[in-house]
């Protein structure tokens, strides 16, 4: 484990590696799963404030989830207690977008991309497959091993990116640029003590 501040990391997160491979996987991790993504508090507000530039984005379905439930939701349950966004009737997330080969995407990040907005998304989607837990003293940053992305771990393997590199701008966003530079410096002095490194 790294420590930085109140920031304990996971071994996995500096060992693993990891690169999205969407046109293996298209964009199932929208998609599968029990619950919304988690929401922050004070991404309430610009969730709020760009929805009507967000809708034209998603789908009918995710439209209508929206207008039933709201632009998030409150959700209790084994694996998550907090905020959280919206599901189409149980499953897909609510602002998920199509490309025209089937390939789901954010339709938040399509109009962040398109310079509709300036929120890009959740932080918890911009740092997947990084799971952040808040503890009373620590936050606790590990790396979420779901099946569906056993072809981005793959593809990770072959271009040799740490999961820690392939978030970075995610955790540059939560953390700061600091936080950053102490990671990258603690990932390579960890690497040079791990069994088998060469000398």
């Amino acid at each position: 484990m790294i420590l930085i501040d109140d920031v304990l990391i996971s071994d996995d997160v500096v060992e693993k590696q990891f690169v999205c491979n969407l046109s293996a996987c298209k964009g199932a991790c929208c998609i599968e799963g029990d619950s919304g993504a988690p929401v922050e508090e004070d991404e309430i507000a610009p969730l709020q404030q760009n929805i009507d530039k967000i809708l034209p984005y998603l789908t009918e379905e995710g439209r209508n989830a929206i207008a039933a439930q709201g632009v998030y939701i409150t959700e209790e349950d084994d694996e998550y207690t907090g905020l959280a966004t919206p599901l189409i009737n149980g499953g897909a997330c609510a602002y998920i977008a199509y490309r025209p080969d089937g390939t789901v995407t954010c339709g938040i990040e399509e109009a962040y991309n398109d310079r509709k907005i300036s929120f890009r998304k959740p932080i918890s989607c911009h740092l997947y497959p990084i799971r952040i837990k808040n503890y009373d003293t620590v936050a606790a940053v590990n790396f979420d091993e779901w099946d569906i992305c056993n072809d981005a771990c793959t593809l990770g393997k072959q271009l040799k990116v740490p999961v820690y590199v392939f978030v970075k701008d995610a955790l540059i966003r939560k953390f700061g640029e600091d936080f950053y530079e102490v990671l990258v410096q603690a990932a390579k002095e960890h690497e040079e003590e791990m069994p088998g490194k060469d000398s």
